[in-house]
């Protein structure tokens, strides 16, 4: 990839996510096709907040696993319905995977009624893509517009969080646009960044240019303290840094672990704090900088050698994710993680060979980590993930690195990385299938 390409890549994978990504997918659908139908009628003013919404939402099943369980930013619930219900109140598609800021009570309490008043349906879709959102919403009655009695529209999200490729008013389509699946297969034809290639621009590119990604220590480090302070989730975070002299021990390690855990312990309850997300996953976002924040905090790294940091961890995780999906039976945290790894054998004074080291000893420890949906526990796997970090990177730099007789790595970085993605897009789509299955059992 050219330097223009790579700069590109990160920006379109790096960007501000306010609550989880998966319910937050469904609330920017239905905030689009809410829109739609005030471009097409007349609308009173704050006509939103006391129409008669029903808002019916199909997803895929990896979206309904990812927000079945996790919290709703300013509500006080989890799940996809009451993501849907806001979408409708108050939702403003512009802004993209932040669509649900600046929340009011009154918009929270209207969401809640109508998810209440059962105005809100979730189903499964029929069809193969990992990631899929079509939402419609009618207003019954028509009591606010005057188009027609019932007026409805629809707004279609496809393999990407953020994208919408189809929108439709009144049974019309009004826009229908390439699938992100398309738009990847084409860009995977020229495909060629490398773990090589990564390590050269981190070194090369113009502070300038990347300076950006210190919105990274911004925003992640804010959920952070905010976890570390507040009562969110099962507070692993927090657990871990109170515990430290007894248990822990006041080292890097636990100061890493306890910083990364309490960022997504206030994310997947529900914080109103957005984070820097990374591949469309907040928790990835935080899991891939908050060790290597974590390090220049403990070790006063300057802003540009800590910004080359997460631009290298940041980027190693967005390679891997190439290879493994949007969405997957592998938790995000095996990538997130691997890419922390990485920032943090950088900052250290590690080159392209410890680096390519640190990523197979990631691949031989936690690759086979699932993913059971977004939710509270999601903290712990996150801790887990940032200890065989520092783990694989306390090793890659003394020279140890898992050999390739050991299972899926192998002498070259790039195969063991594409080993990683076919286990966890292909390998696991049966384990994928059971693990949605017995959450929706339960």
């Amino acid at each position: 990839m050219e330097y223009q390409e790579i700069l590109q890549l990160i920006h379109r994978e790096v960007k501000p996510a306010l609550g989880c990504t998966e319910p937050i997918a469904v609330a920017l659908a239905v905030a689009k096709a809410t829109e739609i139908i005030a471009d097409n009628c007349t609308c009173e003013a704050g006509w939103r907040l006391h129409s008669d919404f029903r808002i019916e939402v199909a997803v895929s099943g990896n979206i309904l696993k990812n927000g079945m369980g996790v919290g709703i930013p300013g509500t006080g619930m989890v799940g996809l319905p009451v993501a849907a219900a806001l979408g409708a109140v108050c939702g403003r598609s512009a802004n993209g995977l932040e669509v649900l800021s600046g929340l009011s009570k009154k918009a929270v309490e209207r969401a809640k009624a109508l998810v209440a008043e059962k105005k809100v349906s979730i189903s499964v879709a029929p069809i193969d893509r990992l990631l899929y959102v079509k939402a419609t919403v009618t207003v019954d009655g028509g009591t606010h517009a005057s188009a027609e009695v019932d007026p409805h529209a629809y707004a279609i999200i496809e393999d990407d969080h953020d994208k919408i490729v189809e929108t439709s008013f009144a049974d019309k389509i009004l826009m229908s646009s390439e699938s992100g699946a398309a738009a990847a297969e084409r860009a995977s034809d020229n495909y060629d960044l490398t773990v090589k290639a990564i390590c050269d621009f981190t070194s090369s590119a113009r502070y300038e240019d990347i300076a950006f990604i210190l919105d990274d220590r911004r925003l992640n480090l804010a959920l952070a303290i905010e976890g570390l302070h507040g009562d969110f989730g099962l507070n692993v975070g927090r657990t871990i840094r109170e515990n430290q002299k007894e248990v822990f021990g006041d080292d890097f390690l636990s100061y890493a672990m306890g910083l990364t855990a309490a960022a997504s312990d206030a994310r997947m309850a529900g914080s109103t704090l957005p984070a820097l997300s990374n591949s469309g996953s907040g928790n990835q976002g935080i899991t891939v900088s908050m060790p290597v924040i974590a390090y220049s905090l403990k070790y006063n790294v300057d802003d540009e050698k800590l910004a080359r940091a997460l631009i290298l961890s940041n980027l190693v995780a967005i390679h891997i994710k190439h290879y493994l999906g949007k969405l997957s039976a592998l938790c995000g945290c095996v990538v997130a993680s691997t890419g922390s790894a990485c920032g943090i054998v950088y900052l250290q004074g590690g080159g392209y060979r410890e680096i390519s080291a640190a990523i197979k000893n990631m691949a031989g420890n936690i690759t086979g980590m699932v993913c059971d949906g977004a939710k509270v526990g999601c903290a712990m796997k996150v801790a887990s993930g940032v200890s065989c970090a520092i783990q694989s990177a306390v090793l890659a730099l003394r020279g140890t690195c898992i050999p390739s007789t050991d299972g899926i790595v192998e002498d070259d970085v790039e195969k063991t990385i594409q080993n990683i993605g076919a286990i966890g897009s292909a390998g696991m789509k049966t384990t994928d299938k059971m693990i949605l299955d017995i959450m929706l059992c339960k």
